[in-house]
C-alpha cells in the first residue's frame, strides 16, 4: 500500500513544483519558476512536498509576516517575508490533477497548520476563490470577505485560522 510522505522542499524539487503549479493554476495566477526558487531559498521550512511512491504529487508553500492579510507583492517576491513573523501565509496548495480528490491536499493543509502551531505562530492566512471557501472552513478558517488582492485578475477572499 502506498503511503504519503510529507517533507520539506529541496532545491532539486524546483522543476517538478513548477510543473504542478502550471497544471493547477491559470497562467495569470501561477507562480513562476523564479518565484519558487526564491521561496525555496528564503523559507524552505514553510514549503512542504507531498510524495507518493517517491513521486512528488503536490505541495503547500508560504511565508511569514506580521501583517493580517496577504499583499499581492508577496506572491511575486519574498522581500515581504519576515522569518520571525507572527503569522504564516499560504501562497498555494497544489495537488497534481491526477491525484486530486483523494485527500492529499487535506493532509498537506493539516501538516502546514501543525507546523505553524509548532513554530509559535498566531494565525495562518490565505486567499481563495469563492468556490473554495467551504473547503477551507472545514479546517477552521474564517472567511473575512472579498480580498483587496488583484492577483491574476481574479476575485479572492481573505481567510484566516487562529492557532492560539
Amino acid at each position: 500500500m502506498s503511503s504519503l510522505k510529507i517533507r520539506n522542499v529541496l532545491p532539486s524539487d524546483l522543476d517538478r513544483v513548477t510543473e504542478i503549479e502550471v497544471a493547477c493554476f491559470p497562467a495569470a495566477e501561477a507562480a513562476s519558476k523564479d518565484a519558487f526558487k526564491d521561496r525555496i531559498s528564503v523559507f524552505p521550512k514553510g514549503f512542504f512536498i507531498a510524495e507518493l511512491d517517491n513521486e512528488i504529487i503536490g505541495f503547500i508553500n508560504g511565508g511569514a509576516t506580521d501583517k493580517s492579510h496577504i499583499e499581492d507583492e508577496f506572491f511575486k517576491t519574498m522581500k515581504l517575508h519576515k522569518d520571525s513573523g507572527e503569522n504564516l501565509v499560504i501562497f498555494g496548495l497544489d495537488v497534481h490533477p491526477k491525484y486530486q480528490r483523494k485527500g492529499f491536499a487535506k493532509k498537506l493543509m493539516l501538516h502546514f497548520i501543525e507546523e505553524a502551531k509548532k513554530s509559535g505562530r498566531k494565525k495562518v492566512l490565505l486567499t481563495c476563490k469563492e468556490h473554495l471557501i467551504g473547503y477551507y472552513e472545514q479546517f477552521g478558517y474564517v472567511n473575512e470577505g472579498v480580498s483587496q488582492s488583484e492577483h491574476g485578475g481574479a476575485k479572492w477572499y481573505d481567510m484566516y485560522i487562529d492557532l492560539l
